[in-house]
């Protein structure tokens, strides 16, 4: 098929292309470079099924393809606050954009939401029925009710122009190609690490993330992608749970157990728990992640170690 992706040179978006184009499909990743890395996208151009297009989200863009793949979108809190008017506009433009492409070409399309549509819960863990506990003007806004949009669209574009939607609610995820400088923890860890910096947590460490290796997340894709009159949003994550000073430790005792850490206040409206119910994915389409946390921490570890040489 040929398949398109938004936000393909990403961190998910890269290594779906190349997960995709491995299969023997062509693919068109689209992307503006504004939170992503131009080297994301070298190892893919060795392919011959894969096309490269620099342009926003944000602006109306029309190429025939069979499938679509919504992830352009800043990720991670520090990026998507930058310009939270941006971020708000991308959830909703490039969704639109997306959605007006798919109706328009017949094609299947596949949304990036995420976890943060639940906001802080206060169910735990996490189930697709819960409808979350958002601060709807909170820092966090532009993000999380930008992505709780997103869903709107695509579920309406459904039901009334019957374009074949799919929602995977992303839990936190790490692996090879993240970018060094994105904020997020698993990242902002391995690299203070690496650099022989004290390891910054922000509020005791307590506060839980459940975190998905990017192969187990993107095996979720491509089963929830494939499946049969799956139009309802999906949690693709590990269900295993821990504490961010216990992945503090890890990433210590993995690159320099000399290491200290030091803790910063905790942001406004930063969950405290987050952990996905994936009872409907096993259902479903029989996914469950296999890769647990500390091989997965070996390979990003590996990777991120010749990346910031």
């Amino acid at each position: 098929m040929k398949i398109l992706i938004t936000g393909g040179a990403g961190f998910l978006g890269s290594n779906l292309s190349e997960k995709l184009l491995k299969n023997g499909h062509e693919v068109v990743a689209l992307d503006n470079f504004r939170t992503s890395l131009r080297s994301n996208i070298d190892r893919l151009q060795d392919y011959d099924g894969f096309q490269f297009i620099e342009q926003d989200v944000i602006e109306p863009f029309d190429l025939e393809c069979d499938q679509i793949y919504n992830l352009a979108c800043p990720a991670s809190p520090p990026l998507y606050q930058i310009d939270p008017l941006y971020t708000a506009a991308i959830s909703y433009h490039g969704t639109v954009n997306s959605l007006e492409l798919a109706k328009k070409n017949g094609a299947r399309i596949f949304h990036a939401s995420t976890s943060e549509v639940y906001g802080d819960p206060i169910v735990h863990p996490q189930v697709e029925s819960y409808r979350g506990n958002v601060n709807t003007t909170g820092p966090r806004a532009c993000y999380d009710e930008g992505k709780r949009m997103a869903e709107t669209l695509c579920a309406d574009y459904h039901r009334v122009h019957g374009v074949d939607t799919r929602m995977v609610r992303i839990f936190n995820t790490y692996g090879p190609f993240m970018n060094p400088d994105d904020g997020r923890v698993v990242s902002n860890f391995i690299v203070q690490a690496l650099k022989g910096k004290d390891i910054t947590i922000y509020g005791d460490g307590s506060q839980t993330r459940s975190f998905c290796y990017v192969d187990d997340l993107l095996n979720g894709f491509d089963l929830l992608m494939n499946a049969s009159n799956c139009h309802e949003p999906v949690n693709i994550g590990n269900p295993e749970e821990f504490t961010i000073r216990e992945l503090a430790e890890q990433v210590i005792e993995k690159i320099d157990p000399d290491l200290k850490t030091i803790y910063l206040p905790l942001p406004e409206d930063d969950p405290l728990q987050r952990k996905p119910n994936i009872s409907k994915a096993r259902e479903l389409f029989n996914w469950e992640p296999s890769v647990k946390l500390s091989k997965g921490l070996d390979k990003t570890i590996a990777h991120f170690t010749e990346v910031i040489k």
